[in-house]
């Protein structure tokens, strides 16, 4: 477990530049490690405002794409192409426009796919995808994730783990199915939280008022049933990028003076 590190950038925009350009570097260090990187993306506006500001960074060219695997923290189990799915969105903000290995991008089932309407199969087959990708190095069920990316919702949830319900609670599981979500669409696949905990760094991002609540609480010590936020930690990393407004409730010491 590593400790919550803190980064406040002055507005949302900062934000979204600083962390595309935070991932490109990440990237970039581990494809020069060991030729390939494995990142987890997440939905939600954060998430799609980080990729639209990865789409428009001149360094993204950095990037090996053909190199890179992508995956999903959470989906809404909608049929393919519906515009309020995770995988939509982020095609629009930016895997269309670069040159990605398809094989690579691990796309959570749609509603309309194989597993038909059935959320717990669907969330079965993306588990057996992660296993199958994870190697000896990865010591579980899922690969060893580069950077995961969460999304931080006014509930304190993330991917689609909500305080209180089943999927939070989940120890065995890597991916579950989530009925009966408190915001739409209802039927939802998730990451749990152990296997969110097998990347290297977990960061979570967070901007705008409605965010300061979730993130005061996740970080004054609540537990993870109550706030699902405070159970997502990477293994060598966990990294919180917030805008001032989300910051607003959190006490100064927290993040180092330089943030800008």
């Amino acid at each position: 477990m590593s400790a919550p590190q803190l980064v406040v950038h002055r507005d949302k925009g900062l934000m979204a530049q600083a962390a595309a350009a935070r991932l490109i570097t990440r990237i970039v260090d581990a494809q020069a490690a060991r030729g390939y990187a494995s990142v987890v993306l997440t939905g939600g506006r954060n998430g799609n405002g980080l990729l639209a500001a990865l789409a428009e960074a001149p360094a993204r060219d950095a990037i090996d794409w053909s190199r890179l695997d992508l995956w999903w923290g959470d989906e809404r189990f909608l049929p393919e192409g519906d515009p309020e799915r995770n995988v939509t969105q982020a095609r629009e903000a930016l895997l269309d426009s670069v040159p990605l290995t398809p094989s690579r991008v691990h796309v959570m089932p749609a509603s309309d796919g194989p597993c038909g309407n059935d959320a717990d199969a669907a969330a079965a087959v993306y588990a057996e995808e992660l296993a199958a990708a994870a190697g000896p190095e990865d010591h579980g069920p899922v690969p060893t994730f580069d950077v995961l990316m969460l999304g931080v919702g006014p509930d304190t949830h993330v991917a689609s783990l909500f305080p209180e319900l089943p999927a939070v609670r989940e120890t065995e599981r890597t991916v579950v199915g989530v009925h009966g979500a408190p915001k739409p669409p209802p039927t939802r696949i998730s990451l749990t939280l152990p296997a969110i905990r097998a990347a290297r760094e977990v960061w979570l991002l967070a901007a705008g008022e409605d965010k300061a609540e979730a993130a005061e609480i996740a970080l004054s010590g609540a537990g993870e049933i109550q706030a699902p936020a405070a159970g997502a930690y990477g293994r060598s990393r966990t990294l919180w990028l917030l805008d001032a407004a989300a910051a607003s409730r959190l006490p100064r010491a927290l993040y180092p003076p330089a943030s800008p």
